[in-house]
């Protein structure tokens, strides 16, 4: 048996694995998508969707981690992110 230590609830999962990164989801491939995009459309009212689009999907990705994470460096990875996105919209 797995003795939990705090590097065990920092970086392991639920099955004992280290996670630190993980495959791509959705919203993290439409926030790349809407990003590459806004790159070329850099005004007008194409622009402001896809940007909207791009902070929306970030927003989401940030929040699934903060509260879905697999562990705490996940979720305070979305906490991060999370704050980062919100930050650059003030």
């Amino acid at each position: 048996m797995m003795e939990n230590n705090l590097f065990d609830s920092t970086f392991r999962d639920s099955s004992g694995n280290i996670v630190i990164a993980q495959p791509l989801n959705l919203p993290i491939l439409v926030w790349i998508g809407a990003t590459l995009l806004k790159l070329l459309f850099p005004t007008g009212n194409i622009y402001l969707g896809l940007d909207a689009i791009a902070f929306g999907s970030l927003f989401t990705w940030a929040w699934q981690e903060l509260f879905q994470g697999v562990n705490y460096f996940r979720r305070a990875l979305g906490l991060i992110v999370l704050f980062g996105a919100i930050a650059t919209k003030i």
